[in-house]
Formats: C-alpha cells, sequence, structure tokens
C-alpha cells in the first residue's frame, strides 16, 4: 500500500478520496486553486500545495504541474477523481513517465474506450451488444444521412469526442438531417475541438443502466451489478439508484457478463463503469453499449451502499499491486440505495446554474460516512461559496433501506431536514420527482422529468399563511433577543388601555399583500396546553392588494385589497430559527432564516420563500431616492449596457455578468436615471456587491 498519494482534484470527491485513505492509514497531499484556498478539501488533508489560479485551465488541469508538485512532497501516486484529468491518456502516461502511479486505467485503455467510435469497433469485435448505428470514418453528410435513413428514424447524431450531454441532436425525420448534423458539429467543435459524428437507432422510452466493474494487475475482473441513472436532466443525471428496477436475475448476468468482456478487451485495470442504453417496447428490455468511463463515476455510492465495499479502497490496492478482496461468488446485493445530486440550480429557469454563499447548510440527521443508511458526500461548509469556476453540486445525499420503498421514504425525509440558504438549489425539486408517480412506482426512462413537468415546476408547497405566520414569528424572535427583559423595550411594544397592532408588507409570487397582527399577548396557561411554554398568540389578517396598474403607478392612491386569511394564531419560538405554530388548531414545526431581505420558510412539506417589510422597522427613517443593484453571484461583468445620466424603464436591461460560462443580465426594477456605474467591465464581482445605482427622484423632475 502507498504511504502518500496526491489527490488531483478538489471538492466532494477529493474529501472522499482523502476518508477512505485516513483510514488506511494513507497521508494525503491536496492541491488547490485561488478559489479553493479555504476549501475543505485543503483542510482534510494532512498536506496542502498551491496549483495556480482559480479557473481549472490555469490550475486543476496542468498537469505538470501537479505530477511537479507530487515529486516534489514524495508522493507515491496520483488520484484524478472524476472530472479535469481523470480520463486524460497524455496525463496517465506523463505520470507512468515520472514513476508515479496512476491511480486508475493504463493511457492505452483510456484512449481505447475514450473515443466512441473505436470503443465501439472494440465492442462489436468482443461480442458486446451494440445498437443499430454507424460508427465509421466517413463523414461526408450525404453518406451519414443515407446511413440514418437505412437505420430508420428517430436516429441520435453523437459527436465522437463528446461528453457531458453535448454534441446530440435527436432527429425525427430524413428531412430535418442535414441541418441537425450541422448544428450538431458546430457544438462538437466549440466544446471538443472533433466535429466528427457516429450515427445510432434512437431507443424508444430509453433507460440508462450502467454497470461497475473492477479488474486488476493479475487478470481477475469483477462487476459490482447495475445502477440506473435514467432520470437526468440536460443529459446529466439527477438521481442514480441501485439496484436497476425491473432489471431480473437473467438481465444483470447478461449485462454484467457484457460489462466484463468490455473491460477485459482493453485489459481495463482499476474502477470502471460500462454504460448501457436500455430499450423498452412491449415489456421486453434490450441493452446496448453506450460508452465506458475510465474512472469512478459521481454516483459510484450506492453500489458502495448494496455491496458493502469501500471502491476507493479497492482503487488503492489494486493500483498498489495487490489483487482484487474479492470474486465475483463474494459479491451479492443487500437492500437498494439512492443518490440525490443536490446542485446549486434553478430548476424553474431551466436549470440555470446558481453561485454564491451558502449563508445556511443544515445536513439531515446520521449523515457521515461511517453511517450506512443516511450518507452526504460533500466537499463545502456552511458559509462557502459556489463560485463560478466549478461544477454546480453542493453535494450527494445517499440513502440505504432493505427495498426501494423504504429508500424512497427516508431519501424524502433526509431531503426534508436539509436546509440551504443564501443561493438557488435543487432539493425541493428533488422531492417533487420521488414523490410523482412515474419515480415511486419504477416507470423509468431518460423523458421522465419532461413527462413529469406539470408536477415538477413552479410548484408552492407552503400555504400562505404559514409563511406569513412563519415570517412573523422570525422577526419577533429576533427583535425580542436583541432587546432588554423590561417591557417597555420589548418588540411588542407596551399598552396599558389599547390593543397592540403591528402591520407588514408581504411581496410573495411577485403579488403584493399587507399583512396585520393585533391582540399581540403572551399565551397564559390554558393556551400552554397547545403544547408550548411561553407562546405568544395574535389576530392575524392577510389581504392581498388588487391595484390596477394606474394606481400603481399613482403613489398618492391607496391599494384596494381584499382578505385572504383572517384567525387567531399561535406561536412559539426556541430562537431566531426555530418555530412552532399552531394555524386553524393544526401544529406545524418551522425553521427560518432571513437573507437579503428574503425569509425562507423550511416545514416538513418543503421549502419556500417570502419577502417581508416591516413598516415600523422603518419609521424615522428618510426614505431612500436611490436605487441600487447588486450581483446575484460571484462572477465577471461581461458589459454595462447603459452610462451615467442615462434614463431607464423598469425592466431594462443594465448590465451583464458572467458566471459558469453562462451569461446573466441584471434589469432594472424601477424607472430612473443611472447615477454612477460602480465597476468596469471586465471587473470580477462578488456575491452582492453594487453593480450600479439608480436615481429614481430624477426620473420624476
Amino acid at each position: 500500500m502507498f504511504s502518500k498519494i496526491l489527490i488531483a482534484n478538489r471538492g466532494e470527491i477529493a474529501c472522499r478520496v482523502a476518508a477512505t485513505a485516513k483510514r488506511l492509514g494513507v497521508r494525503t497531499v491536496a492541491v488547490y486553486s485561488d478559489a479553493d484556498r479555504s476549501a475543505k478539501h485543503v483542510a482534510v488533508c494532512d498536506e496542502a500545495v498551491y496549483l495556480g489560479g482559480s479557473s481549472p485551465k490555469d490550475s486543476y488541469l496542468k498537469g505538470d504541474a501537479i505530477i511537479a508538485i507530487a515529486l516534489d512532497v514524495g508522493a507515491q501516486a496520483i488520484h484524478p477523481g472524476y472530472g479535469f484529468l481523470s480520463e486524460n491518456a497524455d496525463f496517465a502516461q506523463a505520470c507512468q513517465d515520472a514513476g508515479l502511479v496512476f491511480i486508475g486505467p493504463s493511457a492505452d485503455a483510456i484512449r481505447a474506450m475514450g473515443g466512441k467510435s473505436e470503443s465501439k469497433r472494440l465492442m462489436e469485435a468482443a461480442g458486446v451488444p451494440l445498437i443499430p448505428g454507424y460508427h465509421g470514418d466517413n463523414q461526408n453528410a450525404e453518406f451519414l444521412k443515407a446511413k440514418a435513413d437505412a437505420i430508420g428514424y428517430p436516429v441520435l447524431i453523437k459527436a465522437s469526442a463528446g461528453g457531458g450531454g453535448k454534441g446530440m441532436r435527436i432527429v425525427e425525420h430524413s428531412s430535418d438531417f442535414i441541418e441537425m448534423l450541422d448544428s450538431c458539429r458546430r457544438e462538437a467543435i466549440t466544446s471538443f475541438g472533433n466535429d466528427q459524428v457516429l450515427i445510432e437507432k434512437y431507443a424508444l422510452k430509453p433507460r440508462h443502466i450502467e454497470i461497475q466493474v473492477f479488474g486488476d494487475t493479475h487478470g481477475n475482473y469483477v462487476h459490482l451489478f447495475e445502477r440506473d441513472c435514467s432520470v437526468q436532466r440536460r443529459h446529466q443525471k439527477v438521481l442514480e439508484e441501485a439496484p436497476a428496477p425491473g432489471v431480473d436475475a437473467a438481465m444483470r448476468e447478461a449485462m454484467g457478463t457484457a460489462a466484463i468482456e468490455a473491460a477485459r478487451a482493453v485489459s481495463y485495470v482499476g474502477a470502471g463503469t460500462v454504460e448501457f442504453i436500455v430499450e423498452q417496447r412491449e415489456g421486453e428490455m434490450s441493452f446496448y453499449f453506450m460508452e465506458m468511463n475510465t474512472r469512478l463515476q459521481v454516483e459510484h455510492p450506492v453500489s458502495e451502499a448494496i455491496t458493502g465495499v469501500d471502491l476507493v479502497e479497492w482503487q488503492l490496492l489494486v493500483a498498489s499491486g495487490q489483487p482484487l478482496p474479492k470474486s465475483q461468488d463474494d459479491l451479492a446485493i443487500n437492500g437498494h440505495a439512492i443518490e440525490a445530486r443536490i446542485c446549486a440550480e434553478n430548476p424553474d429557469n431551466d436549470f440555470l446554474p446558481a453561485t454564491g454563499t451558502l449563508f445556511t447548510y443544515q445536513k439531515p440527521e446520521h449523515s457521515t460516512f461511517d453511517v450506512a443508511d443516511v450518507r452526504i458526500d460533500d466537499g463545502v461548509r456552511e458559509g462557502d461559496v459556489i463560485s463560478p469556476f466549478y461544477d454546480s453540486m453542493i453535494a450527494k445525499l445517499i440513502v440505504h433501506a432493505p427495498t426501494r420503498e423504504q429508500a424512497l421514504a427516508k431519501l424524502d425525509r433526509a431531503l426534508a431536514q436539509t436546509r440551504i440558504v443564501g443561493l438557488p438549489n435543487n432539493v425541493a425539486f428533488l422531492r417533487y420527482i420521488l414523490n410523482t408517480e412515474s419515480f415511486s412506482q419504477a416507470n423509468l426512462d431518460t423523458a421522465l422529468i419532461e413527462r413529469e413537468a406539470d408536477e415538477l415546476f413552479d410548484q408552492h408547497p407552503l400555504d400562505l399563511s404559514t409563511l406569513v405566520v412563519t415570517a412573523i414569528a422570525q422577526q419577533l424572535a429576533s427583535e425580542g433577543m436583541a432587546q432588554d427583559a423590561d417591557p417597555f423595550s420589548k418588540p411588542t411594544g407596551f399598552r396599558a388601555y389599547n390593543d397592540y397592532t403591528r402591520s407588514f408588507s408581504l411581496v410573495y409570487d411577485e403579488q403584493v399583500y399587507q399583512a396585520r397582527i393585533s391582540n399581540w399577548h403572551n399565551a397564559d396557561s390554558s393556551e400552554s396546553k397547545k403544547g408550548a411554554e411561553n407562546s405568544s398568540s395574535f389576530t392575524l389578517v392577510i389581504e392581498k392588494e388588487i391595484a390596477s396598474d394606474e394606481e400603481k403607478t399613482n403613489a398618492n392612491v391607496a391599494a384596494p385589497t381584499e382578505t385572504v386569511y383572517e384567525s387567531e394564531v399561535s406561536y412559539a419560538s426556541d430562537d431566531a430559527h426555530n418555530h412552532t405554530l399552531w394555524l386553524d388548531d393544526a401544529r406545524i414545526n418551522a425553521q427560518s432564516w432571513v437573507n437579503h431581505e428574503t425569509v425562507y420558510v423550511f416545514t416538513d412539506r418543503g421549502r419556500d420563500e417570502i419577502t417581508l417589510v416591516d413598516v415600523m422597522a422603518h419609521v424615522g427613517e428618510e426614505s431612500a431616492a436611490v436605487g441600487s443593484l447588486k450581483s446575484p453571484m460571484p462572477g465577471q461583468v461581461v458589459a454595462f449596457k447603459v452610462a451615467v445620466g442615462d434614463s431607464v424603464k423598469k425592466g431594462e436591461p443594465l448590465a451583464v455578468i458572467e458566471a459558469m460560462k453562462i451569461e446573466h443580465t441584471i434589469t432594472a426594477p424601477t424607472d430612473g436615471v443611472v447615477g454612477e456605474l460602480l465597476f468596469a467591465a471586465g471587473d470580477s464581482v462578488a456575491d452582492g456587491d453594487e453593480l450600479l445605482r439608480i436615481d429614481t427622484e430624477a426620473s420624476e423632475v
């Protein structure tokens, strides 16, 4: 076994490798970029060495620099993780040439499986089932069209050097083929520098099922059964599970045998994944080789959960020359496991990736690596920044249970206990998927998200009354903790002869509401029977503004309202974040956090948000004549669309920010005149930085 390894990666996979290495007594060396100087993976490794700039090309893709660091610190091997250099044959060869062990397959095996066309020719020779298609070198457009016509539509055009869902086009009709081919080639050149394509029959209701394989230097091969990765968005995985529902023993054995033959064909050493497309037709399933990933997969924990095998430990053992610890007969499936990828993204905005600070990051119960039933693999901590330079994944949540039904329930509960505030994320969306009929009944295919769109997008799981009461309870609890004990400094004030009333303005789902609380008082002993000591009660009225456009533009006209909720409510707050509510005789446990004037509310039912403006909190303040706009994420200013002195209208583009290789346009929140630009094109900005100021009074002169 090695005494020291360098981990040429970052984030959760670097932390994951370091955890196993530590358990085995192997010292670890982290490398880090400017953006990752204070990252979790730097802290958990025994040593850490600076690598370069924040951009991957300036740090984690600098193979020569990584090898030099490994030699300098006395590491014997390099673990590449996944992504970055993990499937780079030249890097694997360079490690070997430098006298370092590359913890993965040989450079020849990576090259053989790296090209989709070449790998399919190898698989055809090895007798591995292939979906009908053309994988040859003739790239003439008319020739490819003729092949597609012969295969039969729909067909899939795929960039031979592609990956990550890029360079793929589904063609439904012969007349569209040339146009789709040109589009695919343009994207392939941009993404991979290679416009060669292959043509395949597009499977009807396809599932994505893959087999985890392992080989050693002694000629031994095993598979660790299958994973279903069919639930995808933008051809990228969202949920993975093992074993795959509906796969019987005969199909499992056939797929496992085919996967081992694929690995044997290239003398594969280490962990790898053979991916299959499974076509479902009239109750029958047929599988076809798609590609082989010559590395550890993101979803490897579900295979670990059902087999009891630490795959990273096996990687280290095999790379150090030891034989596989188990034979095929020693491996068996135990229970069911599901993994959910928690990402910083906005599902309701085409899964646009997000950056920002993890203002709140609370994990579910029992989420350590050593606990088998609920596990979180992550590379972040509360207060960390999800930067624009790397992948948007925050964490992987993995559950294991005796049955699929129990695993579903356990995952839903763990997601319900996960608290993330500070940036958009997909936690609620993942719960919606789990509770769709398609997923819960294992009616799986790669179009599940599109098929269940009505149940998945633009959902509001919490009642308005729950949001309002939680937001008010959070406000009162926060103020109460900042005050002294005497009654005159309490946020409720003190009234000797008349009722206490307090008003709040609310914005929810772009609708303005007014809320009033009155008859506020501490619950007496008779009310404490509801289940909490020191509880409080008030009468709550929520009114919805129904102003016309003319009334909205006339500041001197009060907007008409209609009452949408009126009731006596009670609450008790343990602190500023934890509340027990009684609404309409129902008890609700809620948590809340405030970030950028928005209150984020969590209950067992889900998460929602509401903007709360306390009128009393602003009494005596001067009205602001200057508006300001802040960057919603760390990034770079691409351009300003306006100059100082320009008049702007609400909704007009003001600035463009680039983050995670995607441009985001900042628009005017109101009419006004540009008073000041606070940055210049090309400047880097942090989350929350003011970009410019708008003078709203100047527009009225």
